[in-house]
């Protein structure tokens, strides 16, 4: 009893004290530096202005430059190399006064003097594969750089420039004002690469069985260079890991192959009729109605003829395109070539693939309706995809995206088996390549410096589309699957990454070539982070029209990671500072574990009064207060020994006197008092989902926001009053949180079995 008393006695005059005690009122230390995870990220951002509305959106003087192009081009399959002639009429949209322009020209990468090789750190090894050995060690540099014959203004006269490596910079005549245009053309060439050697994004493979080759061609002509209100001049190097900056613009290209060759590109066919046989044109008006399954413009049987015929003779096909911020094309005598319609809003696109026979019979089953189905589930999140066709290319070792086409890895084995890794893996980067042509190709973000804003995004939608074209498609799918195996997305997948050696991770916020894994960095952890956001912090409504609203609001135009911050906060009302800053500018990681549980035990009136009058003190002096005691404290372990220290309680017993009869009726009456300590090893703040299981079997899912931590980044309690018995806590039990140590994420803890005892268990059974 002593320790009992001892215990009340200083509940009645502390707990009076304990309530001036407020934390978010207490004043600061001298030289108190603001840590706090929650609050804004003014520091990291810019200050909103003009261009760049503080609610995410273009502001009223937003602009960007434009960049027209004009190209005739000859593809010589005998000498594999590439020659033009271009015509570049460029708009100075900007305020500014420009008195030079810059040039991209990717394909220095493979000049032979070209630097990227060097900045990459090799050794020789003990054991390497013949092919490494040769590429690496004996075979020539490939002089596969552009080889400028001329730069002209629209008079003929030359132009001065400057090569740096991947960037040109032309001089102008004469510096050229805000709202002025300014043409000038290009003659260049190249040596086209086999881009399987050294897994090039452009260029061809060769098939030796017949001796022909497919291309896939991109970066092939010099581009402009972004300029806008953020970077002024875009002109990083291209190294060969980050991609592209580009304006957008409108195309309009010719080019000449083999007369033998099929062909398919950005833009709109202009010269259908031309380049088509009447059979390709009686096919293709086929296809435009057939909204269930692919119809075959070339067949396989035509392909294969066709690999043999090695025509000397050329055809030209004339593409158009608008509002387009690249150009891409695939050509090759070995196309086999198959479309369907699919409806997207009130309009009809052709979804298309183009591959050799070696793709077959994977191709024909699934390419095209995987660029279909993808199509829909992003018109859907986003907005309607506004071009007339979307085309999958099959290339080996590719995965890589442009304006309405795309090349994409998967091969069958020569007897056309394949495994689920070869399927799922063609599926995947189908799915993945068109998206792009939502991010970046659409929604326009500077890959060049924001990996994750394209990459993260697309990969996000990826794993969306990739579920719905298995519940569209489950004939699609390994016996074994009921869903759509994904690899990327679900927050339990990231966890091997952010629990890695921190030395070897960087934040998302970092330029795409200084990364140290980039897959990991660009694409699996921001798409996991947005899928918390949309299924735990967010909710799917909110995040669904904050993520609609950005994609409207920047598609054709430049957006900036604070763009879709600010836009995500803006269309939600959810302040989510405290989220971007932990999981886009740190290296972080989440656990939260249960550091501790007490269980309660309410002191009745009965029982109070008796102690009071043991200390001599009057009723009274008793305080209308709820005293409670610790299970698992001295003070109760010695009441237990008196067999009136706890009588039965009733919460009604505390409140006769303040509530009516009515009212009584719907107050609660718990049995059971907890006080349940959370800890946070980690760095990230994230909500605390915990699951209560009680005697009676049923369970309770209560989910604690992330705000919880403001006031202590380490722990926090929280009291539990409940009618039922609480028998088992788990956190996180759908693992929606990437928690890299679910091993504090119990109570009672769970016991792990060593695999010592598991081994006994073994030998016994």
């Amino acid at each position: 009893m002593k320790h009992l008393l001892h215990y009340f006695l200083s509940v009645v005059f502390i707990s009076s004290a304990m309530y001036a005690q407020d934390p978010e009122h207490q004043t600061p230390k001298k030289g108190h530096q603001n840590t706090n995870k929650f609050r804004q990220l003014y520091d990291e951002f810019s200050t909103p202005n003009m261009y760049r509305a503080a609610s995410g959106a273009p502001g009223h003087a937003y602009y960007q430059q434009q960049a027209d192009y004009k190209m005739d081009i000859v593809l010589d399959d005998k000498n594999t190399k590439l020659s033009g002639f271009e015509t570049i009429t460029y708009t100075n949209n900007s305020p500014d006064v420009l008195n030079y322009l810059w040039v991209q020209l990717d394909q220095n990468k493979r000049a032979k003097d070209s630097k990227s090789p060097l900045i990459e750190s090799s050794s020789v090894t003990p054991v390497i594969s013949p092919k490494e050995f040769v590429n690496d060690f004996v075979r020539e540099s490939f002089d596969g750089g552009f080889h400028i014959q001329e730069v002209k203004d629209a008079n003929g006269n030359a132009l001065s420039h400057m090569i740096n490596r991947t960037m040109m910079r032309v001089e102008l005549p004469k510096p050229l004002a805000s709202g002025d245009k300014f043409s000038f053309s290009i003659k260049w060439w190249y040596n086209i690469n086999d881009h399987v050697i050294k897994r090039d994004r452009s260029g061809y493979e060769y098939f030796p069985k017949d001796g022909n080759r497919a291309y896939v061609i991109a970066q092939f002509f010099p581009r402009m260079a972004v300029y806008s209100d953020v970077e002024g001049w875009q002109n990083s190097q291209f190294w060969g890991r980050d991609e592209f900056a580009l304006p957008f613009g409108d195309y309009e290209v010719n080019i000449t192959v083999p007369a033998d060759h099929i062909l398919d590109g950005t833009g709109k066919l202009t010269n259908r009729k031309e380049v088509f046989s009447k059979t390709m044109l009686e096919r293709y008006e086929k296809a435009k109605k057939s909204y269930d399954e692919p119809i075959f413009i070339v067949t396989q049987e035509e392909a294969e003829a066709a690999e043999k015929e090695f025509s000397n003779k050329t055809k030209t096909w004339k593409l158009k395109a608008e509002n387009v911020r690249d150009f891409g094309f695939a050509s090759s005598r070995k196309f086999i070539w198959d479309m369907m319609a699919v409806k997207i809003g009130d309009k009809d696109v052709m979804a298309a693939s183009m591959y050799p026979k070696e793709g077959n019979p994977l191709w024909e089953d699934w390419s095209t309706k995987a660029v279909a189905s993808t199509l829909k589930t992003y018109s859907r999140m986003t907005f309607d995809y506004p071009y007339h066709k979307a085309i999958s290319v099959h290339a080996k070792n590719q995965g890589m995206e442009y304006p309405m086409i795309c090349w994409n890895y998967g091969r069958p084995k020569e007897d056309g088996t394949y495994s689920d890794r070869v399927k799922y893996g063609m599926l995947g980067v189908i799915i993945h390549e068109i998206g792009h042509n939502f991010f970046p190709m659409i929604v326009n973000s500077d890959e060049r410096q924001w990996a994750w804003m394209d990459e993260g995004l697309n990969t996000f939608l990826e794993y969306l589309s990739q579920l719905e074209f298995g519940e569209a498609y489950p004939e699609a799918l390994s016996p074994q699957h009921d869903t759509y195996p994904v690899d990327r997305g679900p927050a339990r997948l990231i966890v091997p990454y952010m629990s890695g050696n921190q030395d070897k991770i960087a934040p998302i916020m970092t330029k795409g070539l200084n990364v140290y894994q980039l897959g990991n960095n660009a694409y699996g952890k921001p798409a996991t982070a947005l899928n918390i956001l949309r299924e735990t912090v967010m909710g799917r409504e909110l995040f669904d029209y904050a993520f609609k609203e950005y994609a409207n609001r920047w598609k054709f135009k430049h957006p900036t990671p604070e763009d879709f911050f600010r836009t995500m906060e803006d269309a939600s009302a959810v302040d989510l500072d405290w989220f971007w800053r932990g999981w886009f500018y740190t290296t972080d990681w989440v656990d939260i574990g249960i550091k501790d549980v007490k269980k309660f035990h309410v002191l009745s009136n009965t029982f109070i009064e008796k102690l009071m009058k043991e200390k001599g003190l009057e009723k009274s002096q008793l305080r209308p207060l709820v005293y409670m005691v610790d299970e698992s404290s001295e003070d109760f372990e010695a009441s237990m020994k008196d067999q009136n220290t706890l009588e039965a309680f009733s919460v009604k017993e505390y409140v006769m006197d303040n509530f009516t009869e009515q009212e009584r009726q719907n107050i609660k009456n718990p049995k059971y008092f907890y006080n349940i300590t959370f800890e946070k090893p980690g760095g990230l703040v994230m909500p605390i989902i915990v699951e209560y299981t009680y005697a009676d079997g049923s369970k309770k899912l209560e989910t604690y926001p992330a705000q919880i931590w403001r006031f202590n980044d380490n722990e926090v309690t929280k009291a539990i009053a409940s009618d039922k018995e609480i028998v088992h806590i788990t956190l996180d039990p759908n693992l929606e949180t990437a928690d890299v140590d679910t091993a504090n994420n119990s109570w009672p803890k769970k016991v792990v079995q060593g695999e010592f005892e598991k081994f006994k268990e073994k030998v016994k059974g």
